[in-house]
């Protein structure tokens, strides 16, 4: 993002929102009439340093709107231990105004129409590593039908364990040891992962079901992928897995093209959960990591595709909104994109903002500003 506010022209007036954005790549974003400010990327809240640059953000702005339009809600994400949601609800207390929780997801996907002026329903891919679902559970590849300030969930990822929770996050291999579990190969688990401590502890975890929760989130998937190929096992810096599995994909097809996608490797269940795992016992025998991660593209655009083809027999929506932070992976979101207008799909795709979480407070503002609108009829 740039280093000052971003405006963002709206297709109508709406309510004065102030939203405080989620926990990482925080930004606080004020809607006043027909237009929405931004302000630029404020870090992750978890050091004093961020929480501060949040404060400020949001004092600035409440004092911009003091003047001309006063705000009328406060919108935040729905988990409440962020640092953001802790602030949003003691504002909003002290203002004696409302406050309004977004879902994470939903917010992906209405940024994305904020943007773009989409008032009517489209059916949003919302892919990013994860954020609290409306049942409580950990959300992260989710297709959504949105509809203003109202949405959805159509279809999600089939959950993969999360072993040792956060610190699968930082190292990809407990993600692939998660899939290995899933499709029945907890015993090859210590094997492919010699170098690792714990591989016989996180074996044993799965197994039992101890410190494992599950999470639908696409970026895991990544993760996962980048593990299994031998091309990132543990992450040095943010996303460290999914850029070297891009990188590694691109460098395939510039050389060989894209592979084609089977159609067997991936399944959708009744309940329209996208079931990758055969997808994974694929890679699991690959030989050649650049291969196997330009496969991996191929085939979770191809299943993507087949996936709000199958939402639109039922929706009748023909616009696709793309949100999350798995689509700043460009090979993915060209790909997919490509797919979909073959298939004569209208796509949306972030362009001023970012796809991931530095434009959530623009979806959450949006969509509590539609509430309030709404109610005001």
């Amino acid at each position: 993002m740039s280093t000052s506010t971003l405006v963002v022209p709206l297709a109508e007036p709406l309510p004065s929102v102030l939203a405080v954005g989620a926990w990482l790549k925080n930004t606080v974003c004020l809607i006043q009439k027909a237009q929405a400010q931004l302000s630029p990327c404020l870090g992750d809240l978890n050091n004093a340093e961020a929480c501060i640059a949040h404060e400020t953000a949001v004092n600035e702005f409440l004092q911009k709107s003091a003047t001309s339009s006063p705000v009328a809600a406060v919108a935040h994400d729905l988990h409440p231990d962020f640092y953001s949601t802790r602030h949003a609800l003691q504002l909003a207390k002290r203002m004696d105004i409302p406050s309004v929780a977004v879902q994470h997801h939903h917010a992906h996907i209405a940024a994305v129409c904020a943007e773009h002026g989409i008032n009517e329903p489209v059916l949003g891919l919302a892919l990013d590593g994860v954020g609290l679902g409306a049942d409580h559970t950990a959300w992260g590849g989710e297709l959504l039908r949105v509809e203003r300030n109202d949405f959805e969930r159509l279809g999600h990822f089939i959950p993969i364990p999360l072993a040792g929770g956060d610190h699968a996050a930082r190292e990809p291999w407990r993600m692939a040891a998660g899939v290995m579990h899933l499709l029945g190969r907890n015993a090859d688990i210590e094997l492919r992962f010699s170098r690792e401590p714990a591989a016989i502890t996180v074996s044993r975890m799965l197994e039992r079901g101890i410190h494992v929760p599950a999470s639908s989130g696409a970026g895991r998937l990544f993760d996962a992928a980048a593990a299994v190929l031998g091309i990132c096992t543990r992450m040095e810096y943010d996303a460290q897995a999914p850029i070297l599995l891009e990188r590694a994909a691109t460098q395939y097809i510039h050389a060989h093209g894209w592979p084609e996608a089977k159609a067997e490797h991936w399944q959708l269940g009744s309940d329209r959960q996208l079931n990758l795992l055969p997808l994974f016992s694929v890679l699991l025998e690959e030989t050649v990591p650049q291969r196997g991660a330009a496969y991996f593209h191929a085939a979770l655009a191809a299943a993507l595709t087949q996936w709000v083809i199958e939402a639109h027999r039922t929706t009748g929506i023909s616009r696709i909104v793309f949100g999350g932070g798995c689509f700043a992976n460009s090979l993915l979101a060209d790909r997919l994109q490509q797919n979909l207008t073959d298939e004569n799909f209208t796509v949306f795709q972030a362009e001023r903002l970012p796809p991931g979480d530095a434009a959530i407070a623009l979806g959450q503002a949006w969509v509590a500003a539609h509430r309030l609108a709404r109610e005001e009829h």
